[in-house]
């Protein structure tokens, strides 16, 4: 009995670790998370985007936990969101001469995309488009986890 006790104790508790973890690692990212771009300063760099499209929660390697929604705009100098993102660690901006949608496709295309940096927020954001990169020269602006290698969300600008 007490060899059945103790199995019994070790496996509850151990699903319960394991559950707590996963609950920690998906709320890490929203109570570490910078506050959101302001609607005003997101619209002001909407307002100069060259270049605009659409996140949509429908695509190929998009689910429950990997999505985004929302306007966005890419200009020369700044991408910006006005919509939300599922939240999650590690969160890095690409643009890729090619449209994307799965996770195969962004690793096959990975290394001729071009990093634009770091997706903190997951409502609105506001990037930055480093020296050297031209959007221009891309047609896709895709979320990808860079820790856990999922696709979170991509859209075509042109």
């Amino acid at each position: 009995m007490k060899t059945r006790n103790a199995i019994i104790l070790l496996l509850s508790h151990g699903f319960i670790g394991v559950v707590g973890f996963a609950a920690g690692i998906y709320a890490l990212p929203i109570l570490i998370a910078p506050a959101s771009p302001s609607v005003a300063d997101v619209t002001g760099v909407a307002q100069a985007a060259t270049y605009t499209a659409e996140f949509k929660r429908d695509l190929k390697d998009s689910d429950a936990l990997h999505w985004g929604e929302g306007k966005v705009s890419v200009s020369e100098v700044a991408i910006s969101h006005m919509g939300k993102l599922a939240p999650g660690p590690d969160y890095k901006l690409y643009l890729s001469p090619e449209f994307v949608e799965t996770e195969d496709d962004f690793k096959r295309l990975k290394s001729r995309m071009a990093l634009v940096g770091d997706v903190k927020t997951f409502n609105n954001f506001l990037v930055k488009v480093p020296p050297g990169v031209s959007p221009s020269k891309y047609t896709t602006v895709i979320v990808w986890c860079e820790t856990f290698s999922e696709f979170i969300t991509s859209a075509r600008y042109k």
